[in-house]
């Protein structure tokens, strides 16, 4: 045994006492001589309580060092002698000592670290040693069961004095091979292959068959094996129920392990000299736990604990460790000691974890009449349960949305026909009269309806998009003032943008709602101020971006972030903040639709967003948008003008398709008022009946798509058979892409969505029109 690197492995010794308190012994001396005799007494005796606590210090720490230096080379006789690889190493990872198996095996690479010394040995040995000395740490021990290429290892590390920690890498090959060290177990086990095959049963499982078995089948009455289950062996001496652990291994395989069945509390073989008790099951690596009916935790071994990642001792209650159930704990407990009800495992949730970790936990009654417990077997099926959520998870998004969609649909009718009637009865007053703010008022407040119907269906993405191609620097500087106005005089809004800024295609109104959203979070996560940064720039990437279940795909993307200083974000909301209803805010302060609007539109948008925060620092909100390849060609304004009719009047034909009678009679009005000719009809059967007649001419059919009978594309498509050269506008209050596909099929016709103006409505009917061919 030798050390390595003694430069390094060295710490800086401690400073003498005498070193540290001289200063302070010749600062007391020079003023003895200064000073007048009751000073000087009252100095001396000042003096004598400094020399006597330095001679204190001094002694303890010296007692430490001896202490800690008896300690480390009784440690290093003993690992000197080991015949396994032994190494002792600081917290940083740096080997201070090994014995002559470490010498041998690490001779020629010169390894002064863990790190370089396990580099040939694991794939990433950082994350390996990281696992197993934070472990240690926290239990005083911890090992793993590593299979490379060169065969099987089990790396052990065990928390010494101070940061020292000793680690001991056996091969299990050299001894037969790993499944072969499990003669040694007194429980009977096998390893058994992906189609069932025995590759491998120990001397006591091979002792209580009378021989060795090929196939499960040959072990087992009732297969497929269930874990924590009791299952029927065929056993030398005839058929026999055994407590079952089976754990997943590389490669496919799987170890089965028989542990003391029910009502015995013996194992289901003779184990000879070993002892009959929970001892005799620590080492397994199944997680096990021995609990008193009344939720009392009797035993552990060291799966369980590493499992659960925390101590557990004699008087912890299962209540401590596990919640979620639906029912208290002990009541289940009770069942499954009496033998009422079934015995079937239970998904669990694990307390005092930072992230969230299930454990199926399944229930065997073990012991006698007057020692009488349960033995519990443990399995982490946290994976499992998040794809379970992320499968609940979509099917209530997609509950949620198609709800949204049918309120919106009934909303955006009632709406076309408040706006609409509004806006014919604006044409009849000019600004003078005394009812023209009346209406101007209601007009306004149906446009807010409208948003609002927009932002619920922007979570379940089935708003209506508009894409245009933007410079987000001008729409960002277009909304500075509002928001400056949002966030009030507390908070500090800066933006930085790049300077060579990629176009991007969106929905402006949409991006500004997901903008303000962003900042308004911002402003309630600093009630006392502070800063929001807004951030732009060009992003490349060359490889995928992975990260919070979603993977980027490699190209050119315009990043917007929003940074802020708050408060930040608890992890247990990071993990579902872009959910409906998900909120930090106290009740009435918030609805808990911002993040998950803002969700909604940016995937519709094909973007992404993430989100990083610690609490206490604040939070970043990352937005990555494909940048826009074709040429960028500035959109004209929207504009908001009243709805002005033009002078002159239109000519036309219009077959006017709407099942809502307030929608049709509003929409009739207008067209009319244009100098449209228009048929109306409250159906797809009754357009259809009015077309058969021959002499009938219409230029135009504008209508409905969700229609009792017959949508509108089906009778539109009947329709164009007899009457080719006519042009369709669909209106709806659905999104367009629920039916984005058959209107691509009919040729010549656009969606209006609803609700829309008077002056939405005849610009897209005289568009149409002067693109109609004459019948």
């Amino acid at each position: 045994m030798r050390p390595v690197g003694t430069a390094k492995m060295d710490k800086p010794r401690p400073l003498p006492v005498w070193v540290l308190a001289g200063p302070g012994i010749g600062a007391l001396i020079l003023a003895l001589f200064q000073a007048d005799s009751s000073l000087r007494l009252s100095l001396q005796v000042f003096g004598f309580v400094l020399v006597a606590a330095s001679a204190f210090v001094g002694a303890r720490l010296a007692w430490r060092t001896a202490r800690l230096r008896m300690a480390g080379e009784t440690v290093d006789r003993i690992v000197a002698n080991d015949a396994t690889v032994s190494l002792v190493s600081d917290q940083e990872g740096r080997i201070l000592t090994r014995n002559e198996a470490a010498e041998a095996k690490f001779k020629s690479r010169g390894a002064d670290t863990l790190g370089f010394a396990f580099s040939e040995l694991f794939a990433n040995p950082g994350t390996v040693i990281y696992r197993l000395q934070s472990k240690a740490h926290a239990l005083g021990s911890a090992r793993e069961d590593v299979v490379t290429r060169r065969g099987h290892l089990r790396l052990c590390v065990n928390h010494l004095e101070e940061d020292r920690y000793l680690w001991r890498l056996e091969d299990l090959t050299d001894r037969g091979g790993a499944l072969r060290a499990a003669d040694a177990l007194s429980l009977p086990m096998l390893t058994a292959g992906p189609s069932g095959t025995v590759l491998y049963m120990n001397e006591a499982f091979r002792r209580l068959l009378g021989g060795r078995a090929k196939k499960l089948d040959g072990v087992f009455r009732d297969l497929p094996l269930v874990s924590g289950q009791v299952h029927k062996v065929m056993a030398a001496q005839g058929e026999i129920e055994s407590l079952v652990a089976e754990i997943p291994s590389h490669g496919g395989r799987r170890e089965v392990y028989l542990l003391p069945g029910e009502g015995s509390g013996e194992a289901p073989v003779d184990m000879g000299d070993a002892p009959q008790t929970w001892d005799a099951i620590d080492e397994l690596p199944v997680p096990l736990l021995k609990i008193a009916p009344t939720g009392e935790i009797l035993g552990s071994n060291r799966e369980a604990r590493v499992l659960l990642d925390r101590p557990i001792g004699d008087k912890t209650l299962v209540t401590e460790l596990f919640e979620g159930l639906g029912r208290p704990i002990v009541d289940w407990l009770e069942e499954a000691a009496s033998g009422k009800g079934t015995l079937k495992p239970e998904f669990l949730q694990a307390k005092g974890r930072d992230e969230e970790q299930f454990i199926q936990v399944s229930l065997n009654p073990a012991g006698d009449a007057e020692n009488e417990y349960l033995l519990a077997v443990l399995n982490d099926v946290t994976e499992f349960k998040s794809l379970e959520q992320q499968f609940v998870q979509s099917q209530k998004m997609q509950a949620i949305g198609q709800l949204a969609g049918g309120v919106a649909h009934d909303f955006n009718n009632l709406l076309t026909a408040i706006s609409g009637h509004c806006d014919l009865l604006l044409l009849r007053h000019d600004q003078g009269d005394t009812d023209y703010a009346d209406l101007v008022q209601i007009n306004q407040n149906a446009n807010r309806a409208a948003a609002l119907v927009g932002q619920l269906l922007a979570y379940s993405r089935k708003q209506n998009l508009q894409p245009e191609v933007l410079d987000l620097r001008n729409t960002l500087s277009d909304s500075t003032h509002l928001l400056n106005r949002l966030v009030g005089e507390k908070i500090t809004l800066t933006l930085d943008h790049d300077p060579g800024l990629d176009p991007i295609k969106a929905d402006r109104r949409q991006l500004e709602q997901v903008l303000m959203n962003l900042v308004v979070n911002a402003r309630d996560a600093m009630p006392e101020g502070g800063d929001i940064r807004i951030l732009t720039e060009n992003v490349t990437l060359s490889e995928p971006l992975e990260r919070d279940r979603a993977s980027v795909p490699p190209g050119r993307y315009v990043c917007l972030s929003v940074e802020d200083t708050g408060s930040g974000i608890p992890p247990e909301i990071r993990a579902k903040m872009f959910e409906p209803f998900v909120t930090t805010k106290k009740t009435g302060e918030g609805t808990g639709l911002g993040l998950s609007t803002a969700y909604g539109i940016i995937k519709q948008t094909g973007g992404f967003i993430f989100a990083d925060s610690e609490v206490g620092q604040g939070a970043r909100f990352t937005i990555y948008i494909p940048a826009h390849d074709g040429p960028f060609e500035i959109a004209e304004p929207a504009t908001l003008a009243e709805p002005v009719l033009p002078l002159e009047q239109a000519e036309g034909v219009v077959l006017l398709v709407e099942d809502e009678a307030p929608v049709r009679a509003f929409a009739a009005r207008a067209l009319k008022m244009r100098g449209y000719t228009v048929l109306e009809a409250d159906s797809a059967e009754t357009a259809l009946e009015m077309l058969e007649d021959t002499a009938l001419s219409v230029d135009l059919f504008v209508t409905d798509v969700i229609m009792p009978g017959k949508d509108g594309p089906t009778w539109v498509r009947e329709a164009l058979q007899s009457r080719p050269g006519s042009r369709v506008v669909f209106v709806s209050g659905y999104a367009e892409e629920t039916f984005g596909e058959n209107q691509k099929r009919i040729p010549n016709s656009v969606f209006l969505p609803k609700p829309f103006s008077l002056t939405e409505l005849t610009r897209t009917v005289d568009a149409q029109m002067r693109g109609a061919q004459p019948h």
